[in-house]
């Protein structure tokens, strides 16, 4: 584990690094600590800056004692969840940071780790909560949502086409008796899914799992309050950047900075504007940056990342 801590390779590190445009001096942000792949190459460019790590999870944050051991002194670790920006920064004094960065992929010690309930290649107990401290787990999501909503996040949040069908075999098999592990579950969704589709190259749970787990955790609800509280809580001249593996994801950060650029909100044949709204951010990234080939070579997981970036006007 370890020795995965430091090889591990943050996804569009460079883009990342290139678009909050670090100043040795300034302060800032890293809401999705993770393995502190990103972490350690901001802290690294720090003299009298400061550092401010962000995990809703512990066992990132003990982790990173170790990662970032070097730079500790100009390093501050908070357990929270990233869409708290208020109360974190709140807590720690700060009126205002120069750059944020938010890497929305889910941690790879979370799904490597069987006893988390995420993964569908082990048999664990349903849990899936990023954060332990949560009260909701997806045990509960499985065996207590009602038909309906477990078809809508299925269908929504996993673009799962066999929604339908999944959900009345949930409900039928938890009638029975309830769904203790992720192997119980991953045998329902199975036994709801026609033969094709079982033949595709994709574990036939793949989708399933994401929905659910995107549920437990509020994941695109955490991504909307997040850029939203962000863009208040920057310096004049301060970026964002948020990397998104989804996209639904995407779409909402891309939406969110659109709005936040534009400003007036009056319809267009308005002779002039009465809202008063004045654009808070400039676009960095009209469209999003994606990986190259060499990345991809060496990190075939970088396929799906979509880097958006914003300074505050």
């Amino acid at each position: 584990m370890e020795g995965q801590v430091f090889s591990h390779k943050p996804v569009l590190l460079q883009e990342c690094l290139d678009a909050l445009n670090i100043r040795p001096d300034g302060v800032y942000l890293d809401g999705t600590l993770g393995r502190a792949g990103h972490s350690r190459e901001i802290a690294k460019r720090l003299t009298a800056g400061r550092l401010i790590c962000v995990d809703r999870d512990q066992a990132a944050l003990d982790a990173a004692e170790e990662a970032l051991a070097p730079w500790r002194d100009r390093v501050s670790l908070v357990h929270s969840n990233f869409c708290e920006l208020d109360a974190i920064l709140d807590g720690l004094g700060l009126d205002g940071v120069d750059g944020m960065l938010f890497d929305l992929g889910v941690s790879s010690p979370q799904l490597d780790d069987p006893s988390r309930g995420f993964s569908y290649q082990h048999d664990a107990p349903l849990d899936m909560r990023m954060d332990q401290t949560d009260t909701l787990t997806a045990r509960t999501v499985v065996n207590e949502w009602p038909q309906e909503e477990l078809r809508r996040i299925l269908w929504q949040y996993g673009e799962e086409r066999f929604a339908p069908a999944i959900a009345g075999a949930i409900v039928r098999a938890r009638d029975q008796k309830s769904i203790e592990t992720t192997g119980e579950l991953a045998a329902v969704i199975r036994s709801a899914m026609p033969a094709a589709a079982l033949r595709e190259k994709q574990h036939p749970a793949k989708r399933s799992f994401q929905a659910i787990r995107i549920a437990v955790n509020d994941e695109l609800g955490a991504v909307d309050k997040m850029v939203r509280a962000a863009v208040p809580r920057l310096n004049p001249g301060g970026r964002l950047a948020v990397i998104s593996f989804h996209s639904l994801e995407d779409r909402i950060v891309k939406n969110a900075l659109a709005e936040l650029a534009r400003g007036c909100t009056c319809p267009p044949d308005f002779p002039v504007c009465v809202c008063g709204k004045k654009p808070q951010v400039k676009l960095l990234t009209r469209k999003p940056v994606t990986a190259g080939a060499a990345e991809l070579e060496e990190n075939p997981r970088a396929r799906s990342a979509k880097l958006r970036a914003a300074e505050k006007l």
